[in-house]
């Protein structure tokens, strides 16, 4: 069986403790690797490599820097296969999605901060009549924490510290416990990239273990954690008081607002994805779909008809639309939801129940893709964070309701607005409380754009030279000519 192994100060070794984690595929229902039980010796040890290498990293040129991110990035290119196949086995989604999708994002997050890095620029000032002229230098922060979540594993791994890495910092990452292998395998990319010894540390290990290290310590001054608000509440109650600077994208429960208006089959078409992409577990998802009351009926059966046809199956077959949730306890939380709405008044219209797969994956977490309608807009089901192959249905009479209904979560990561008539989408994008404005389209991202979102959904932002000030502290000279 095999062991991932933590990469400290260049090499790849095993945890101080030598303690494991059992591993499993969320299709299969079965252990298939072990992962370093590390804490915070390991962390530690990842600290002290990552400031020793700090000096000489941050002092090569930028140039330089950009140009082993690049060649990391085309070793991900050359390795697709190998780690979408992984991505897919260790988490579950279909291999179709980690090889059109994941991995060729991990690659240009790589590639994209790999060019940035060298057009970011600093500010000057001329003081007129007093003879004197400010400039803006920005400098790398040192050792930078960077902990990502399990629904994106290598996309989101690399979104935090190709930018951390191009700005100048060294990085003591951790990956999700839950969805390890790829970052373990991207270790052993950036020693054949020849990456610095100590540059970037990957400990793997439980959250309430490595990852409180990190954040607790005194020698790593910025933290980037992606992932659960309660998670993040936690960090910041930690970090706060050590005065750190933290970027934290969160959890979000977002609409999707159809107006009657809108086209249809586009919309239509846009929402299935927007709804079950990745079984849900994408922190973009719109869950909430509201459906201006002309449409509604119309909308809901064309909707229901096609997400019945969406095939739920074994990830590495190349018809799956729907692959495995993440693990077992993340199946019941969103089994429970689903009794829950019926609880709370929604008929399910599709799905609801837990499916057996033929074959190899008869013992995997798989969960047919489930729409509910009949939902107070302001229940339990309709404001908090399923994660999950489950969205609601709600009809809307006028504008000013459906903002209502829109902003009535805690949440405020993105919204989609379906509508032809182009003042309305400017009207209801700047109302309703989100981060990230999609107007008939979903997910499609530039990167040279700020990502995050207002209220519980998080704080600051990433993407763009956004993130490259984030890794850095910026200083102001002010010179008497």
């Amino acid at each position: 069986m095999k062991q991932i192994q933590n990469y400290i100060n260049g090499q790849l070794v095993a945890p101080v403790a030598g303690q494991h984690i059992d591993n499993y595929n969320p299709a299969t229902g079965e252990v298939y690797s072990l992962i370093p039980d590390s804490d915070e010796q390991d962390v530690e040890r990842a600290a002290q490599a990552a400031q020793a290498a700090f000096p000489a990293w941050s002092k090569t040129p930028a140039e330089k820097r950009g140009r082993i991110l690049m060649h990391i990035a085309d070793l991900i290119d050359q390795h697709l296969d190998c780690l979408a196949e992984a991505e897919s086995v260790d988490n579950g989604k279909p291999l179709k999605l980690a090889r059109t999708v994941d991995i060729p994002r991990a690659s240009s997050n790589m590639r994209f901060y790999g060019t940035a890095i060298q057009h970011f620029a600093s500010e000057a000032h001329y003081m007129e009549g007093t003879e004197a002229i400010n400039y803006t230098v920005r400098h790398p922060h040192g050792v930078a924490g960077c902990i990502s979540p399990w629904n994106l594993p290598l996309y989101l791994f690399t979104w935090k510290i190709a930018p951390a890495l191009a700005a100048g910092n060294c990085v003591v990452a951790k990956p999700s416990e839950v969805t390890p292998m790829t970052a373990y395998l991207l270790s052993e990319l950036c020693i054949e990239a020849g990456l610095p010894a100590g540059v970037l540390n990957i400990v793997h290990g439980y959250g309430h273990k490595v990852g409180a290290a990190i954040v607790a310590h005194s020698e790593v001054p910025v933290i980037s954690f992606t992932g659960g608000t309660k998670t993040g509440r936690a960090i910041a109650a930690t970090a706060a008081p050590m005065f750190k600077k933290l970027s934290l994208e969160l959890g979000g429960k977002n609409p999707n607002i159809i107006f009657a208006d809108c086209d249809f089959n586009n919309a239509l078409h846009t929402s299935i994805h927007s709804s079950f992409a990745n079984q849900g577990q994408i922190c973009l998802c719109g869950s909430r779909i509201f459906i201006e009351l002309p449409l509604y009926e119309t909308f809901r059966d064309a909707f229901v008809e096609k997400v019945k046809a969406l095939t739920v199956g074994d990830p590495l077959e190349e018809g799956t639309k729907q692959g495995a949730v993440v693990s077992e306890q993340h199946m019941q939380k969103v089994l429970s939801y689903i009794e829950l709405a019926k609880q709370e008044g929604g008929t399910i219209l599709t799905g609801g129940h837990q499916v057996q797969v033929e074959g190899r994956c008869t013992k995997g977490w798989f969960i047919a893709p489930t729409v509910i309608e009949g939902l107070p807009y302001n229940c339990r089901t309709n404001t908090e964070e399923i994660f999950g192959p489950v969205v609601t249905l709600t009809p809307f009479d006028t504008e000013e309701e459906v903002i209502q209904y829109a902003n009535c979560t805690d949440y405020g990561l993105s919204a989609t607005i379906w509508t032809h008539n182009l003042q309305r989408a400017h009207r209801v994008a700047h109302q309703v409380h989100s981060g990230i404005i999609w107007i008939n389209t979903w997910l499609l991202r530039d990167l040279r754009t700020p990502f995050g979102g207002m209220r519980n959904s998080g704080v600051g932002r990433e993407g763009g030279f956004e993130a490259l000030r984030f890794f850095t502290e910026p200083q102001n000279v002010c010179v008497k000519l």
